[in-house]
């Protein structure tokens, strides 16, 4: 009987130790959480919030529907515009030569504030190890336990532990000379009044440092027009070109190239285009690829979340066509809130705009189109 009491005893100061809990530290007054439990609270609260917010951006949506698309290149704007379909998103369209902007799809998107430029980042933060001699075309970094990799194969696969070491290498200050040098942070077009410029951090970002910033961009807001312009520079050797949208017949006639500055990476592109290659060959933006066609692209994909504005999935695709004698630089973004939007996707994109410009024979000398009637809609 006294054996089954104490069971009993037992059992019940086993409930109130389990039931009732700790008291506050006294010496502070603040409850005591582990730090692992903090993070797990912050982190549940922040993928609550942003899910709750990913509601908000549709993966499909009209994105050609309060466009002005009266002095677009018709050619080139309906290729976009079947190509980019029914998502959601912008895609502009430069000549590299001269950096005219051919169309621009979602103008509402490509003149916002800017995203996050996810690994289309990593082709600038190449060319800065290449110049800065931190690696050569054959630098083996480490990437895994077991497992190391060239930039071209970093390029192709896009290899977040590669870039981020290559960013803890060279650090803040040398990545953002090369951002800036490289068109980041500013006005990329010429009296384009209704241009935000992104933003450039001024420190390194609070989430992953340097090597976050150099692999996924963080901190960073880059639009659809910027990454055109750099597009088009990798793609002319070297030019960046003020992107000019002209909006007049005499606009039209008068056109001039106006040069923003010679970026003087003519001996380092060599090695990224390559990378740029490998990626659309059998890399990330292998759908990019138009295999009826002898104008192969080069591209590069991006594809992340989006905390800087209203959240949402971040799909990119910065591309050209091609490298002898390239005709067109594309800035494919996607935005939503589903599992389609991604640089893959986007790279699709880009791969049905370069086929239906071959299909209207856009890439023969002497078919592309200069001038269009100003009363043209070309929706």
């Amino acid at each position: 009987m006294i054996r089954e009491i104490g069971k009993i005893v037992t059992v019940a100061c086993l409930g109130v130790t389990l039931c009732v809990p700790l008291p506050a530290a006294e010496t502070s007054g603040t409850p005591i959480v582990s730090n692992s439990a903090k993070a797990k609270s912050k982190s549940s609260a922040r993928t609550r919030h942003l899910a709750a917010r990913y509601r908000g951006v549709p993966t499909y949506a009209d994105s050609k529907r309060d466009d002005d698309p009266t002095f677009d290149d018709p050619i080139v704007r309906q290729a976009v515009v079947e190509g980019l379909g029914r998502y959601n998103g912008s895609v502009v369209a430069v000549d590299p030569n001269t950096g005219r902007i051919l169309t621009i799809v979602n103008q509402k998107i490509a003149f916002s504030d800017g995203y996050i430029p996810c690994s289309t980042i990593k082709p600038t933060i190449a060319i800065a190890a290449l110049e800065e001699n931190v690696i050569t075309r054959d630098t083996m970094l480490k990437v895994g336990r077991r497992k190391y990799m060239n930039l071209t194969e970093a390029l192709a696969h896009s290899n977040n532990s590669f870039f981020e070491e290559l960013g803890r290498r060279m650090g803040f200050d040398t990545v953002s000379k090369y951002g800036r040098l490289l068109g980041l942070g500013e006005l990329a077009g010429y009296n384009l009044p209704d241009e935000h410029p992104g933003s450039f951090p001024t420190q390194p970002p609070a989430y992953g440092g340097v090597a976050r910033m150099s692999s996924f961009g963080e901190g960073i807001q880059i639009t659809p027009l910027q990454l055109a312009a750099l597009g088009a520079a990798f793609a002319n050797g070297g030019t960046l070109y003020y992107l000019q949208y002209p909006h007049s017949q005499e606009e039209m006639d008068n056109f001039a190239p106006r040069v923003k500055r010679d970026l003087n990476i003519s001996n380092v592109l060599p090695e990224v285009r390559e990378g740029m290659l490998a990626a659309v060959l059998y890399g990330t933006g292998r759908l990019s690829y138009d295999a009826g066609g002898t104008e192969t692209p080069l591209g590069k994909t991006g594809t992340c979340d989006d905390h800087n504005t209203t959240p949402s999935r971040i799909g990119w695709f910065v591309s050209y066509a091609d490298e002898t004698h390239p005709k067109i630089a594309l800035a494919v973004l996607l935005r939503g809130n589903t599992r389609r939007v991604k640089g893959p996707t986007a790279a699709q994109v880009a791969g049905h705009i370069y086929r239906k410009l071959r299909e209207q024979n856009y890439f023969t000398d002497g078919s592309k189109v200069t001038s269009i009637p100003a009363n043209s809609t070309g929706k």
